[in-house]
């Protein structure tokens, strides 16, 4: 609740251009408006700004609040389906430490408010799975179409539900189970293929990074299997971005984790089969269900550095979580069934214990700088660390540190025009022109039609007393975009520092023209017109 904003939450929270009603309208009709096109959250964001603007205290208030209510529901679903151990899968679904990274990071809103809808959904679908009633049924289907448009996470909704009535009866009538859910399964395959077509368009989804065979995506998603479940049982060292893997088809020690999967999936059906216990197989299906969006199949941003993140198994730890609750449930009722304070008494222990993980948890994500330092300290070779840590510390005047991080940005990811370009910059504020310019021609080889990039190279130039080259830069960021305000009044400033008048006078002009609010181009440009008169 004392944590600010980090990353990419400014971003997220309401943009100017968008705070008003027709920005509202914005944020539901135009693809590209907000950061990812989840018209749900960002309409929840732009009512959070009205409420309480930039402070960050709502904003983590609210996530806190959706977290409990879903952790709330989550019960209601257990106890509805006579779940062992009801109330300690809850509770650990709430308090379990690789849920912090979802609660305390305001940007997933999405996860937490989309948790609530897929919970609810469920809980409103077992109601009609009970009753057979219309109006239950027409509420799942409306929760499930909001969770969606929150975050298309909760697509496989209506596989888990499947599963769910599965693993109660022991079987799934196609009539009253399977046929019920096809609009379910219309709306969720509609909105993930949607999603990854708006991933690859407007998020950067593709690339080199992502041109992976299909065996590799196999190995990368039963890699994925184990890594979450192992968080979940043994949470030691999570980080925000953990090393991206390197998939080799070729080695032999990366089919271990396929073949530890397929083993478990065959000994859970060998159970389900012959002893009918279908926990282990319902629970190993419904958390490969959930987690499949983020098991490597379908291209989503966050590849480019990590295969995996603590965020992605939001949902899907409910299986696991539950089926250990149910373990323990069953253990201790079978060891001392008429002891119920020993289950209570281990009940709390499990819960206190995961609830100081989570608290000491929360220390990485106070504020911007501490997760990206945390960050480095468990991932070295993380360069998107370095270079917003690198970035982080220039802005607030900390040049050497900041530019010793951006360096090594650079070393890991030497192909990268951005990061050459924010090197660049941080050695042209610290005055070390001829390293600059250099950082500045590599970021311009990977980005040669980037205006920003020239802009600020042509600035550097101009300080650098290189007046003509500095000129000649701003010339061509301006061929490149025309209507790049401070690409022409730089320009403008730097023929009038010159005394080139006329050539100043029609830059500044194209400022005002291009806009009329300047306030400083106006200034200057009625001083060179009167000049101009005397």
């Amino acid at each position: 609740m004392r944590a600010g904003f980090i990353w990419d939450d400014n971003a997220h929270i309401t943009q100017p251009e968008l705070r008003s009603m027709h920005g509202l309208v914005e944020i539901w009709t135009r693809l590209g408006a907000t950061q990812q096109y989840y018209p749900f959250v960002h309409s929840v964001f732009w009512i959070e700004h009205r409420l309480w603007g930039n402070s960050a205290l709502g904003y983590h208030l609210v996530n806190i609040l959706l977290h409990a209510a879903g952790a709330f529901v989550l019960f209601r679903i257990l106890v509805r389906l006579k779940t062992p151990g009801a109330w300690l899968a809850a509770g650990l679904f709430a308090l379990h430490p690789v849920q912090v990274e979802s609660v305390a990071w305001i940007s997933e809103l999405k996860n937490t408010l989309s948790g609530v809808f897929f919970f609810s959904s469920i809980l409103t679908y077992l109601n009609f799975d009970e009753t057979r009633s219309r109006r239950s049924y027409l509420a799942s289907l409306v929760l499930f179409l909001f969770g969606l448009i929150c975050k298309t996470v909760i697509a496989p909704l209506p596989a888990v539900v499947l599963v769910v009535l599965w693993w109660k009866r022991g079987r799934v009538r196609p009539h009253d189970d399977v046929t019920p859910l096809l609009p379910f399964f219309g709306l969720g395959i509609g909105a993930g293929l949607f999603t990854a077509w708006v991933e690859r368009r407007f998020i950067g989804a593709q690339g080199t990074d992502f041109r992976l065979s299909i065996l590799q995506r196999g190995l990368i998603a039963a890699r994925d299997f184990w890594f979450y479940l192992f968080k979940l049982f043994w949470p030691a060292k999570l980080t925000f971005i953990y090393p991206r893997w390197q998939i080799n088809s070729q080695a032999w020690s990366h089919y271990v984790s396929l073949l530890g999967l397929a083993l478990v999936i065959l000994l859970a059906i060998s159970l389900a089969v012959r002893k009918q216990m279908r926990g282990l197989l319902a629970a190993t299906l419904i958390f490969l269900c959930l987690l499949f969006p983020a098991l490597g199949f379908i291209n989503v941003f966050p590849f480019i550095y990590s295969f995996v993140a603590d965020h992605f198994q939001y949902l899907a730890c409910v299986a696991p979580l539950t089926l250990f609750a149910m373990g323990v449930t069953i253990g201790l009722d079978s060891l001392a069934p008429a002891k119920t304070f020993l289950r209570y008494a281990v009940y709390s222990a499990l819960l206190l214990t995961v609830g100081v993980l989570s608290w000491r948890q929360c220390r990485d994500y106070r504020d911007i700088e501490t997760l990206w330092r945390t960050t480095i300290a468990r991932n070295p070779d993380c360069w998107m660390a370095h270079n917003n840590l690198g970035n982080r510390l220039s802005d607030e005047g900390q040049i050497d540190e900041g530019i010793s991080h951006l360096r090594e940005a650079v070393r890991l990811q030497p192909h990268d025009g951005l990061y050459h370009y924010n090197l660049a910059t941080a050695l042209a504020d610290r005055r070390n022109f001829s390293e600059a310019f250099a950082e500045f021609r590599d970021a311009l080889s990977a980005l040669p039609d980037s205006a920003e990039i020239r802009n600020n190279f042509a600035i550097a130039l101009a300080k650098a007393g290189k007046t003509d080259e500095a000129i000649e830069e701003f010339k061509t960021a301006l061929r490149i975009k025309p209507d790049y305000v401070n690409g022409h009044y730089n320009l403008a400033y730097l023929l009038s520092r010159l005394h080139r008048r006329s050539e100043a006078l029609l830059e500044f002009k194209k400022v005002v023209d291009l806009k009329p609010d300047f306030a400083d181009a106006k200034k200057r440009l009625e001083a060179l017109e009167a000049a101009k008169v005397e």
